[in-house]
């Protein structure tokens, strides 16, 4: 899918990756070698959201405003229209095949909306869950499977295998609601374990077969790419803060320090030299700078390692479990800011039994080396789906962010407006 790329849009652009820890925004502008060169960027710490999930709409809101400013100043450009990420609402993902008659006839991006109308048109239907994307994944010309592009063929039934991402519609809402309320307009909705893969994939992994797991703040997700496409996503809730938790409670220490030790000294991977090195510890409530407990470093690799082992074990379960395990192949690459944790690399390659490697922002101009980390995957990977020249999935873009018709007949011309 990122082969095929050309300039969208002329005037500079924005993505926004809301996520549990921090709320980040990227302006860029297309250039004449249809690369992405960044104008500014803005970063802000996410209090309103809990597992991926907002529990405080302000908080929110305020961490949006920031970021999106921050990026607006940098950049010297007021922004209206921009990309959004999505963790929220347990993304549910699914592959169905949907068949319509050709009567003979040359196929037609028309014939390829109609197929993915009979999604839409359910999905419309059902007031929980909210479509995010419908991405055709192979055609099936009378009987001839494995067709990447069927328009300009001659057949008598066209088929198609669709990957569809939804999430539940209230969280949806809320999000939606929360950028809204920042005066912005949200052009697209993108999960942000696709857009990740995007960021930090090369074209050779997503042809043949690569798992992405993007380690986040409150959930980890990951996704499976197969012939040039998302094929299968999931989530998990548990993340970068889970550990720093854990570090608090097992040592009795503040928040900010236990977050601070794990970034120090923190290690998924027992050494031999653990044992002798000696760490501070402040505890809870000691005003006295003397009341400091002292631990060896064997004892807060003791507290990572189990939960990062869970984590990578639950995402062992999940892709045997989808049955997508053997597709993705023996490839993963490993995102977000929760992978940057010592030993995480080599931790996942012993748990999953396959090749892991850190995976970074890629195909970008102009962005500083501070935010060239694998934390910043999924929102440059927003823009780098805003490059994409997809027109099954341009037909999306902006529609999925009407407000659902409740009306049956309204719902049925929709549907029925496809045909024509």
């Amino acid at each position: 899918m990122t082969r095929n790329r050309h300039i969208q849009y002329k005037q500079p652009f924005a993505a926004l990756d809301i996520g549990t820890s921090k709320v980040c925004c990227f302006i860029a502008r297309a250039t004449d070698d249809a690369q992405l060169k960044i104008l500014g960027v803005g970063q802000q710490m996410s209090r309103g959201l809990r597992s991926g999930n907002i529990i405080d709409m302000e908080a929110t809101e305020a961490a949006i405003l920031n970021a999106v400013h921050d990026a607006e100043k940098m950049a010297n450009e007021t922004i209206r229209d921009i990309i959004v990420s999505i963790s929220t609402g347990q993304p549910t993902s699914l592959t169905t095949e949907i068949e319509i008659p050709l009567l003979g006839e040359e196929v037609t991006s028309q014939d390829i909306k109609r197929t993915l109308a009979f999604e839409d048109y359910h999905f419309k239907q059902n007031d929980d869950r909210w479509l995010i994307h419908a991405i055709p994944i192979s055609y099936n010309l009378d009987g001839h499977k494995g067709i990447k592009d069927p328009k300009g063929m001659f057949g008598k039934k066209l088929a198609v295998d669709v990957h569809t991402i939804s999430a539940n519609s209230t969280a949806v809402k809320n999000l939606t609601q929360c950028v809204s309320r920042c005066h912005l307009n949200i052009k697209s909705l993108i999960i942000s374990s696709y857009a990740a893969g995007l960021a930090s994939l090369v074209d050779d992994e997503m042809d043949l077969g690569v798992t992405v797991i993007d380690m986040g703040g409150g959930t980890t997700k990951l996704s499976v790419f197969f012939d040039g496409n998302i094929i299968y996503t999931d989530q998990i809730p548990i993340g970068g803060n889970h550990v720093t938790n854990d570090i608090a409670r097992g040592l009795s220490t503040p928040l900010v320090y236990a977050e601070r030790l794990k970034t120090l000294y923190g290690s998924c991977i027992s050494s031999l030299i653990d044992e002798q090195e000696i760490i501070d510890i402040p505890l809870i409530g000691e005003e006295d700078s003397e009341q400091i407990n002292q631990i060896s470093r064997s004892i807060l690799v003791g507290i990572i390692q189990p939960r990062l082992e869970e984590t990578f074990e639950l995402v062992r379960s999940r892709l045997e479990l989808s049955g997508f395990n053997k597709i993705a192949g023996r490839r993963v690459v490993l995102t977000g800011g929760a992978s940057q944790l010592t030993g995480a690399r080599e931790l996942a390659s012993i748990v999953l039994d396959k090749k892991v490697r850190v995976g970074r922002p890629l195909r970008l101009v102009g962005l500083a080396d501070s935010m060239s980390g694998p934390a910043f995957s999924t929102c440059a990977g927003l823009l780098i789906h805003a490059m994409e020249e997809n027109k099954n999935l341009s037909w999306y873009k902006n529609y999925n962010f009407k407000q659902k018709d409740t009306n049956l007949l309204n719902r049925l011309s929709h549907w029925l407006w496809s045909f024509l």
